[in-house]
């Protein structure tokens, strides 16, 4: 992704960025000043290992992970990932960053490592003789800096009439016209970092826009941080704010991160092309993901807030439900002939981690790609399947599934299971277990 194009300010030091994933997709790392890449390349920059075990808030929860100051809080080795490297464009000229994994001091890769646990699904795949490719569709909102001192988002001015939102704004072009000025330096960035931006479109929400990236899986997952974080500087230059929260209006449409997937041989021919015949392998895939969905269902809604999302008449699934033409499937098929054949998976809020997402579809593909399943009944425009299975709209249940499911345990690792869903359960109890404004303005007066 490295380019010779820099639009970032003029002034300053230039400076280099070594950064590594979190948990819940945050990039953390180093600020180094120009000159001092070569530490990068020779493999020098240390940083805790507990920086990947960091919650929410940042706390490492070493009461409850036994990962920090109980061992001593050791350091690991960041390992740059050359191809990853990057101008920062909305920075002073020369700035650069680069993604990196955490590896041990005998160079194997941390098993808290989100880059490092896709890396190895890809490897699955890579053994098979096969490579995944990967389409994302990030949603994202962009919304007044005023929220910082009212506590709540409210959409840019351009986009309200008297303070209220001008309305839904599907596919308007005269939304995307009104935030121009954002929308052109958002696309700017994603030019100097070579990011594969195919296309930007306005979604229902006010101010709620869709940019579409394709390439195979682990640079798919780069690519997708690489882009929220465009959107955020972009957002700052403009006065604006953008967010990847899955839910941040209660009266518009959430956000999601739509993936579409699928897989070439070593000629790179696709193989879930069906010909023209029935799309049985096609459908077998959809059947390993309709089958580890509830596992993984904390991964496509890692937050409180995520499970907002998932209400019936929404775009956002609530079924375990496929099909070829329905876009309230959670999986769809929009090709099953030619180069074009894939599948998409329609579950995952923007706010999940990427990596960790495209390791769980991935993951569950694998099972019918290995196995010929049958993924039930079709939905379709004028058909529904009696009985489906539901996903479900509670955090905590989702976490316990999450935590005893062997699925996860085989893609992750035993022990990212068990920190991810420890972590994930201590936030879930924290936001259960806390009075909110709904609880007074309801039942205050009344009981």
């Amino acid at each position: 992704m490295a380019s010779d194009r820099m639009d970032g300010k003029a002034g300053g030091d230039p400076r280099f960025e070594i950064l590594i994933v979190g948990m819940n997709g945050e990039l953390r790392g180093k600020q180094l000043p120009s000159g001092a890449e070569g530490k990068v390349w020779a493999g020098e920059i240390r940083l805790p290992t507990s920086t990947q075990s960091l919650d929410i808030w940042g706390d490492d929860n070493d009461d409850i992970t036994g990962l920090s100051l109980t061992i001593g809080d050791p350091d690991g080795m960041v390992v740059a990932d050359r191809r990853s490297l990057a101008p920062m464009p909305w920075a002073p000229e020369g700035a650069m960053q680069v993604l990196a994994t955490m590896c041990e001091f005998d160079g194997s890769p941390s098993f808290m490592d989100p880059r490092a646990i896709l890396a190895s699904v890809v490897e699955r795949y890579r053994s098979r003789g096969l490579t995944p490719v990967v389409a994302t569709e990030l949603e994202f909102y962009v919304m007044s800096a005023g929220w910082r001192e009212t506590g709540r988002p409210s959409p840019p001015e351009s986009l309200t009439y008297r303070g209220e939102p001008n309305g839904f704004q599907l596919y308007d072009m005269s939304a995307v016209d009104a935030l121009e000025d954002y929308l052109q330096t958002l696309k700017a960035y994603a030019k100097a970092q070579g990011l594969p931006a195919d296309a930007t479109t306005a979604e229902f929400g006010p101010g709620q826009f869709e940019v579409n990236l394709i390439a195979n899986a682990l640079a798919a997952a780069d690519d997708c941080l690489y882009l929220k974080r465009i959107a955020e500087q972009a957002a700052r230059r403009h006065g604006l704010k953008s967010t990847c929260m899955a839910k941040p209006y209660s009266e518009h449409a959430g956000s999601g991160l739509h993936v579409h997937a699928s897989v070439i041989d070593s000629q790179g021919r696709n193989i879930l092309d069906a010909k023209g015949g029935e799309p049985k392998l096609l459908k077998s895939v959809t059947a390993g993901l309709l089958a580890s969905m509830r596992a993984a269902q904390l991964i496509f809604a890692p937050f409180a807030n995520s499970y907002r999302r998932f209400q019936p008449g929404s775009f956002a699934p609530v079924d375990l439900t496929w099909g070829s033409g329905h876009r309230g499937t959670a999986i769809r098929i929009p090709d099953k002939d030619g180069p074009a054949a894939r599948i998409e998976h329609r579950v995952a809020g923007a706010d999940a981690n990427p990596y960790l997402l495209l390791a769980a579809i991935l993951g569950g593909m694998l099972n019918g790609l290995d196995r010929e399943l049958d993924p039930g009944e079709e939905t379709t425009p004028s058909y529904t399947p009696a009985n489906t299975t539901r996903l479900t709209h509670d955090f905590l249940s989702a976490v316990e599934t999450f935590r005893t499911s062997p699925f996860i345990a085989d893609i992750f690792g035993a022990r990212y299971q068990a920190l991810y869903g420890d972590t994930k359960r201590k936030e879930a109890l924290a936001y259960f277990s806390t009075v909110s404004d709904f609880d007074y303005r309801t039942y205050l007066p009344r009981l």
